[in-house]
């Protein structure tokens, strides 16, 4: 049986479609923040402020890790970067151990350590 029809490679995909769908939304989320505070956007205002709350607990983690930067009401985050990157490694990090438990046949395996050395 070759991994390209083994019962575990749909779910896997899946799996993998899911992690990067997930990242997206948060990328996308914690883009907005970023671009909204350098911008200097209105925090009163209701999308501003949607996203600032939504975004919050994704990016508070990281929010004194460096200073801020601001100039002329603009703040430039570069926390937020931190947190887009560190949630992209993740994600990477979990999609690749999704891919460790795919079946594999013995000479694939074997090709696979041989080109390891």
């Amino acid at each position: 049986m070759d991994s390209y029809s083994s019962p575990t490679t749909k779910p896997l995909y899946r799996g993998t479609q899911v992690v990067w769908y997930i990242l997206g939304i948060l990328e996308v989320l914690l883009a907005f923040r970023f671009v909204l505070k350098l911008l200097g956007a209105n925090p009163n205002a209701g999308f501003t402020s949607f996203i600032y709350n939504a975004s919050y607990p994704f990016a508070a983690p990281f929010l004194s890790v460096f200073r801020i930067t601001k100039v002329a009401g603009s703040v430039f985050e570069w926390t937020t970067i931190l947190a887009m990157l560190v949630y992209w490694l993740i994600a990477w990090g979990i999609v690749r151990m999704f891919l460790m438990s795919k079946s594999v046949s013995t000479p694939e395996a074997a090709v696979k350590l041989n080109s390891q050395e």
